[in-house]
């Protein structure tokens, strides 16, 4: 049980981790976490709610998702997309997000996993983001502590992307402290690839502009080389991944001097606060 002295700000970023990793958290389990009354996990949901961080429900609380997403529930790319390795994708999300500093400027590419990036950063912290993709301009709209900027250009279906000659020139005038980056294919010998020629023109030019790169992927991009080059591993500081990418496949990125952070190791499962 933690103490009751821990302060406020503290339990309130690990009661929205303990959300992301659990998907509906307990004023029950959180009373019992953070050694406090009922009453204070209750008038902590109730501030995180007035933020639009959660959704409070008879005994406790679930993720708020932009209605945006109610119109792609069927037949969406995105939406499957989402539910691959989405336990993994979480961990991966919650993990990287720990890396921003207070004060940056970050870019996000689209993708489902950097959109668990942007679903994790700390509430706490405050960043500007700078993103191609409508769908974390939607997920970061609410946030106070987050000035969010969106480039211009065309969407590209179900996937919330915007691309195009728009979308490039607005990137290309902007600065990053750090770029968040997902991928189809992640290898050591071509780098980042991507399926789409559009997307992948968008990325290199967000790539190209940025002070440090953070890879995140599964384990099912690694190895696999699609179409479109995004980048060289030189241009990748750090891969963010899971359990399940085997170590003799990062090696080689760590020997190119990558340095490679496992999710797992950072972040650990909530074995506390689920219904």
């Amino acid at each position: 049980m933690e103490s009751t002295t821990k302060p406020r700000r503290e339990r309130l970023q690990s009661i929205m981790s303990a959300l992301l990793r659990s998907e509906r958290i307990t004023v029950e389990k959180l009373s019992a976490e953070f050694g406090v009354s009922g009453a204070t996990i209750r008038r902590d949901l109730f501030l995180l709610e007035e933020e639009g961080l959660l959704r409070r429900d008879h005994g406790g609380a679930g993720p708020v998702e932009p209605l945006i997403y109610e119109a792609f529930a069927l037949g969406s790319s995105f939406r499957e997309e989402v539910e691959r390795q989405a336990a993994e994708k979480k961990r991966i999300g919650l993990a990287a997000a720990e890396t921003i500093e207070d004060g940056e400027t970050v870019a996000l590419s689209a993708g489902t996993t950097t959109t668990l990036v942007a679903r994790s950063i700390p509430f706490h912290k405050h960043i500007n983001v700078f993103t191609n993709a409508v769908n974390i301009e939607m997920e970061l709209s609410h946030r106070k502590n987050i000035v969010v900027s969106l480039t211009g250009g065309t969407m590209r279906g179900g996937w919330f992307s915007l691309v195009g000659p728009e979308a490039i020139d607005s990137a290309r005038h902007r600065i990053f402290d750090k770029i968040f980056i997902g991928a189809n294919g992640v290898s050591p010998d071509v780098g980042l690839t991507d399926h789409h020629a559009e997307e992948a023109a968008v990325n290199r030019v967000l790539l190209a502009q940025a002070r440090r790169c953070i890879v995140v992927a599964d384990h099912t991009k690694f190895s696999v080389v699609a179409s479109c080059v995004v980048g060289g591993v030189n241009l990748i500081n750090t891969i963010v991944t899971d359990e399940g990418t085997p170590d003799a496949v990062l090696q080689p990125f760590r020997d190119l001097g990558v340095e490679v952070l496992r999710a797992y190791e950072m972040v650990q499962p909530a074995s506390t606060t689920t219904a």
